[in-house]
């Protein structure tokens, strides 16, 4: 394992420039928590005003920009980003605690992103018209403004180019605000990144809730795209409010797969694993619960435990890590807590795994399997965001369509079936933003499907041409003859 003593120092973005600090806040290694990785300019509504004001005045020219060339131009963005991965990748894994190969996956998600929006601007903005006797009506698609945008630390990088792609390809500005958990490689390939637009139109600032208050309720911004947990929407949509802003919101999940009695258990494993445990289950749409067919379930939870047993707990940078520490104290004491509220109510908790000596002084937690649990154990009505997965036997489908749908989260689900047809049936009747067949992992995403929620797991839809209808108005023109 390799890491560096370097300790960065991350200013606030506003134009072309990288502020000097002031006043600042240390962000460690998760996994090294003696180890400084950064020290970062903590924001103050001042600087807010300051970055808003600097996008308000770049977009009166950028919205003008022909649209093919603001194409190219995420283009080379995603050239940039890629450029910049190999560097910036072993950065995000000391401030976030993933994997280096989830680190790396991030920025390849983010390119993708980048290209694909490149891909749909030509004839986006092409008007409808309507040409009768009577009038002449074109309905066009026009930009909305400044958008301001809010992202965690567990994926930062395809999180903002999700954001970041469709609001410059349809004409509008940022100011972005990255999670105090993980601005630093962020910060640093977005530096690199504005250098390639005109100045203003992209911005950073950094900071806590003040300084993301004072983002998401400023009057000049027109648009709020964020990231993150339930209970901070709820008060971003309150922010927004004074000025009816729109909002697109990716929150929550607590996603349910669903094992059919047709399911080959080896292949059902080989690649639900990936989305229970990937990024520690730190991932909005993980696997956050598992029903099994009550005459399947020894086998399966048999098999699930096996295969769990054999993880290793380390530093992202060791190359023999499964998976790495939480990402701060505060999800550390949510995670461990659960866990221990679930061994004191008897359930049959059963840690697995090993710590490897790279695990020596860090937010570590080895997986967690809840065998034999109850469908309304809070274990299985929470969003653990973490190492811990209930396995819930079900009777029939009726039922456990039922339970599927019995949560206030909707963001993603799975069913799992050798029957392509029976796993399509079910999966339609699922309340969910996404239903992945036979999948339910960063493999289940395709750019050309829309991302999002339902229900507390979100307002509107990120990725393809739905994602960059978010970040437009539609102005209706009528010509009376």
């Amino acid at each position: 394992m390799t890491t560096t003593n370097e300790v960065l120092s991350i200013g606030h973005l506003i134009g072309h420039r990288m502020t000097d600090l002031g006043a600042v806040e240390e962000v460690r290694d998760p996994g090294r928590l003696d180890d400084v990785v950064a020290r970062v300019a903590v924001g103050t509504p001042e600087d807010v005003d300051q970055a808003v004001r600097a996008a308000h005045a770049a977009f009166q020219s950028w919205r003008d920009v022909p649209a093919d060339e603001r194409a190219q131009l995420l283009l080379k963005a995603a050239d940039t980003l890629t450029q910049s991965a190999e560097e910036l990748a072993p950065l995000l894994v000391r401030e976030h605690g993933g994997m280096l190969w989830e680190a790396q996956t991030d920025f390849a998600l983010g390119t993708g992103v980048l290209q694909h929006t490149a891909s749909l601007v030509d004839g986006f903005f092409k008007p409808v018209e309507i040409d009768d006797e009577q009038c002449f009506i074109s309905i066009e698609r026009v930009p909305r403004g400044v958008v301001a945008a809010v992202v965690p630390w567990n994926m930062p990088v395809v999180l903002t180019m999700m954001k970041l792609a469709p609001a410059l390809a349809t004409g509008n500005t940022m100011v972005l605000k990255p999670s105090p958990f993980a601005p630093a490689a962020l910060t640093l390939a977005l530096q690199r990144i504005a250098q390639l637009l005109p100045e203003g139109v992209l911005n950073v600032v950094h900071g806590n809730a003040d300084v993301g208050e004072a983002l998401v309720s400023h009057p000049l911004v027109r648009k709020i795209g964020f990231t993150g947990g339930t209970e901070t929407a709820r008060r971003v949509m309150k922010s927004a409010a004074g000025t009816i802003k729109n909002l697109t919101l990716e929150l929550g999940g607590n996603d349910p797969a669903i094992v059919l009695d047709d399911a080959d258990i080896d292949a059902t494993l080989d690649r639900m694993l990936k989305g229970v445990f990937t990024r520690t289950g730190q991932i909005c749409f993980a696997v956050k619960r598992i029903y099994v067919p009550r005459s399947r379930y020894e086998a399966f939870a048999d098999a699930f435990i096996a295969r769990v047993e054999e993880y290793a707990v380390g530093h992202g940078l060791d190359g023999e890590a499964s998976f790495g520490p939480l990402n701060n104290k505060a999800q550390y004491d949510k995670v461990t807590s659960i866990i221990e509220e679930t061994r004191k109510s008897g359930a049959n908790v059963i840690e697995l795994g090993r710590k490897l000596d790279s695990a020596e002084n860090g937010y570590y937690v080895r997986p967690h399997v809840i065998r034999d649990a109850e469908h309304n154990a809070p274990i299985t009505s929470c969003e653990q965001f973490g190492p811990v997965i209930p396995l819930i036997a079900y009777d029939d489908e009726d039922t456990v369509v039922r339970w599927a749908n019995d949560s206030e989260y909707g963001l993603g689900s799975s069913v799992w079936t050798s029957d392509h047809q029976r796993g399509l049936d079910l999966a339609r009747r699922i309340e969910a933003g996404s239903t992945f067949v036979n999948s339910h992992s960063f493999e289940s995403l395709d750019l050309r499907m829309p991302f999002g929620g339902i229900k507390q797991s979100g307002i509107g839809r990120e990725f393809g041409e739905a994602g960059m209808k978010e970040y437009v108005e539609e102005h209706s023109i009528r010509l009376l003859k």
